[in-house]
């Protein structure tokens, strides 16, 4: 059976312009295919990296627009299995303007703590140093330095929104982040912020991170400091890092009904139009089918050589839609939530997708096939299409 493939292959280039639009189709939709399962995989199955696992993230139960006293932070770090604990304040802000382009992730935080709770951040001793012993000093990520072009010693101004203040930095430290980690950010002194504040705003931070001895300990830790606080007047809620990270996704909505939804709507899309180019070619080569089975091509080698023209088809443009998937899946690094490294594409992701492909080759032939193959040899002949 295997020798009729190159038969089968010549056949999807008797009309070379449909074939190639049926490919460029297939791998368009495979590509959409194909990004949408690595977002979906990267939300909802990314295996995070050991010190993640380690993490959590205490906030306020109402929302992240209300702020902890700072104070909690000493009876956190009370509790057993708490190795470290550090402040973390969003601060917004606006650098040179309010363009997307100039828009990064600016945090004030306990510069003694921030690299402890994540190691995974890179940074020399001696920047490490000259970050913590100045007060307007900040620490900001290599990609964030190239990107806008920052280096050592320069100093930056962000114009505050959200806090009624402007801070004048000086950057004394680069670090870099391993992959899966963001190195597009910024950090500086809490301290500084806070002297900038009016005094009733002064106190509180936006959220804590929480270092853990062990990944047995976070949930145990994540009810111990909910229940702690549960009857004060600003109650927490604690989340593993992975939580915190995906309560943001839901603040979309149905992520997950959405994902599948688009995906559901590519795959049927392109197999109705590989349905209809079957139905096209098979149709007009009654005849020529007609002459395989005078020749003592059988009904079955007549069917599985018609797919197999429908699989090459598509498998070609499944290949092409999986490279181009990569492609496009770095060029997303830093745009989509969790995945400032990029958007990965994991194994499983071309493995389902060629899978896809293959089956709408088969499934997008068989009926035309089935329906030429067994058209009576005299009725073959004799068609005019």
């Amino acid at each position: 059976m295997w020798k009729y493939i190159p038969f089968a292959f010549k056949n999807t280039l008797r009309n070379k312009r449909r074939t190639l639009l049926t490919i460029a189709s297939v791998a368009v939709s495979i590509l959409l295919l194909a990004v949408l399962i690595a977002v979906y995989h990267a939300f909802y199955f990314r295996e995070g990296s050991p010190q993640e696992a380690l993490r959590l993230v205490v906030r306020n139960r109402v929302s992240l627009a209300f702020a902890l006293p700072e104070h909690y932070e000493q009876r956190i770090r009370q509790l057993c299995g708490v190795r470290e604990v550090g402040s973390l304040s969003w601060f917004g802000g606006v650098y040179i303007d309010s363009r997307p382009e100039h828009f990064f992730p600016r945090f004030a935080t306990d510069p003694e703590k921030i690299f402890l709770i994540y190691p995974e951040m890179k940074i020399s001793a001696e920047q490490l140093k000259a970050f913590q012993s100045e007060r307007t000093s900040a620490a900001i990520g290599k990609s964030l330095a190239q990107k806008h072009n920052l280096r050592l010693g320069q100093r930056i101004v962000l114009k505050g929104d959200i806090y009624p203040t402007d801070l004048e930095l000086t950057i004394r430290a680069i670090f870099e982040g391993t992959q899966g980690s963001s190195d597009n950010v910024l950090y500086f002194h809490r301290k500084y912020l806070q002297e900038g504040l009016p005094q009733r705003r002064q106190g509180y931070v936006g959220t804590f991170g929480i270092l853990a001895d062990a990944p047995e300990s976070v949930p145990r830790i994540a009810r111990e400091v909910d229940d702690m606080f549960r009857n004060a007047d600003r109650q927490t809620k604690t989340d593993s890092e992975r939580a915190f990270q995906l309560s943001f996704v839901a603040m979309l909505g149905n992520v997950k009904l959405f994902l599948l939804s688009i995906c559901s709507a590519v795959v049927f899309t392109i197999l109705l139009v590989s349905t209809n180019t079957m139905a096209m070619s098979v149709r007009e080569r009654i005849k020529e089918i007609g002459v395989l089975k005078t020749l003592g091509f059988t009904t079955g080698k007549v069917l599985a050589m018609i797919i197999a023209e429908s699989v090459i088809v598509a498998m070609i443009g499944g290949v092409v839609g999986c490279s181009l998937a990569y492609l496009v899946g770095m060029g997303l690094g830093g745009r989509v939530p969790m995945m400032s490294s990029g958007l990965l594409i994991p194994s499983v992701v071309p493995t389902i997708s060629l899978a896809v492909a293959f089956v709408i080759g088969v499934v997008s032939s068989v009926f035309p096939a089935f329906h030429a193959s067994h058209v009576p040899i005299t009725d073959a002949l004799r068609h005019v299409g």
